[in-house]
């Protein structure tokens, strides 16, 4: 088995210690996803957030100005590149389909980083179809970023309830029809810094988005 690496073993110690509410779904809260060290890299990053007037309540708005690590940002920063070698290893991959029951063999790693200002927000929406997990880490460093987490809705799209978003807690959930979540728009000031990781199917179109492209992901 190959060595676990820091990032690798953090994340799964974090990963084992996970809450797990189970309403209004199933879902998972992490503390300290990532180690410090890769969290602050992440957020020292030389990537200026996008200005944005308004989302229209989707993250696809904007297609242009996304960030992923992928590409020139896998090549040109270290963190970028060890960050997505934890997601893809097969440790992570077997850990993660124990703790979740989410079918992940054979899919593709695919991680965004967010910077999110002011006028931000989310309309209520699951993740279904084309992504088979979703787990965000929140890394503001914002006075205010505790409270920028994700809304989360009951089937008829109530609000019950928030991730905790300190700096480096974390979401997981299983995208599903009752998976309902969004973004309450709220005073932001600062950015709020967060990364999304999802496993997406293998037809996922945009393959300049994927951390591997032509290496889906294993189980160990």
């Amino acid at each position: 088995m190959p060595e676990t690496t820091p990032i690798r073993r953090h994340f799964l110690a974090s990963l084992q210690a996970a809450k797990a509410p189970q309403q209004p779904y199933r879902h998972w809260l992490l503390d300290r996803a990532l180690p410090l060290e890769a969290a602050s890299a992440i957020v020292d990053l030389p990537v200026r957030p996008a200005e944005i007037e308004d989302t229209h309540g989707k993250r696809d708005s904007h297609n242009e100005s996304r960030v992923f690590f992928a590409g020139d940002m896998m090549a040109d920063h270290a963190v970028c590149r060890d960050v997505a070698a934890c997601f893809q290893a097969p440790e992570t991959i077997a850990a993660l389909q124990q703790a979740t029951g989410a079918d992940l063999a054979g899919n593709y790693l695919r991680i965004e980083y967010c910077q999110d200002k002011g006028g931000f927000w989310l309309e209520p929406h699951t993740d279904i179809g084309a992504k088979k997990f979703t787990m965000l880490v929140y890394l503001s460093t914002a006075p205010d970023g505790a409270n920028w987490g994700t809304d989360i809705y009951d089937n008829e799209k109530r609000h019950v309830g928030r991730a905790p978003a300190g700096f480096d807690q974390g979401l997981i959930f299983v995208p599903g029809n009752d998976t309902w979540h969004g973004f309450e728009p709220r005073d932001i000031r600062g950015v709020r810094r967060s990364i999304i990781v999802n496993y997406v199917i293998p037809e996922w179109r945009a393959r300049h988005e994927l951390a591997y492209p032509n290496q889906p992901v294993q189980a160990a």
